[in-house]
């Protein structure tokens, strides 16, 4: 099964508060954080919440 690498590239300071837990939820805590996780609906979605703060790469 294929991953998303996917890293905070933005501050979520000024942002909503369901995006600041969406990012949370994914395991973003700080600028440059990195987490790797399955490329799973679930994950997806929350990606497309927070896509204006993050970059993601597919990785095998």
């Amino acid at each position: 099964m294929a991953h998303l690498k996917i890293t905070q590239t933005k501050s979520y300071i000024g942002s909503k508060q369901n995006h600041r837990d969406t990012l949370r939820s994914l395991g973003l805590k700080k600028l440059n954080d990195v987490v790797v996780k399955e490329d799973r609906p679930e994950f997806r979605g929350m990606v497309h919440t927070v896509r204006h703060l993050v970059t993601v790469e597919e990785v095998d």
